[in-house]
């Protein structure tokens, strides 16, 4: 009995097997579908470079610096788009950042590398190549709140984590 019911068990499992492979293919299409090209950019909008990485703080960050990691973008002024991408952070808040930034005022959109540092619940840039000083508070909701001084006009505004 226990001979003939391993059998029965082995013959259901061949026919179960061979029915898996004997299923229909699913029809492919006579040619792959063209990819949809990326929206283009509006004219003066703050475009962050694609090669830039983020790399994920070591497991030594304290949690408040980790926050910081990855890609922020929003507005200063409710009209002026900005980017953030916060690349590294150490154990001690230094960062290297990559800043993207949008028409504002008479400054043309453009990007820069840089380094900064966190202290307490605020990310601090070493000024940008376009002589912009920048800081970023951290909000208890998780939103970045900006400051972005230029030629000595004062923006303020909200980045979100991308």
């Amino acid at each position: 009995m226990e001979k003939s019911m391993r059998n029965a068990m082995l013959g259901l499992a061949t026919l179960a097997l061979a029915a898996c492979q004997s299923a229909p293919e699913a029809p492919q299409p006579a040619a792959p579908e063209p990819a949809l090209a990326p929206a283009a950019a509006p004219p003066g909008s703050a475009i962050m470079d694609q090669s830039v990485t983020i790399t994920p703080p070591a497991k030594g960050v304290p949690a408040k610096y980790a926050a910081f990691s990855g890609m922020w973008a929003g507005r200063l002024e409710g009209m002026y788009e900005g980017a953030l991408a916060v690349q590294t952070i150490s154990p001690k808040g230094q960062v290297t950042v990559t800043y993207a930034w949008g028409n504002l005022a008479d400054n043309s959109p453009g990007v820069a590398g840089g380094a900064g540092k966190i202290v307490g619940n605020t990310l601090k840039l070493g000024r940008l190549p376009n002589g912009a000083d920048a800081s970023f508070a951290m909000l208890p909701d998780g939103t970045l709140a900006v400051t972005y001084t230029l030629t000595d006009q004062t923006y303020t505004g909200a980045f979100t984590k991308q």
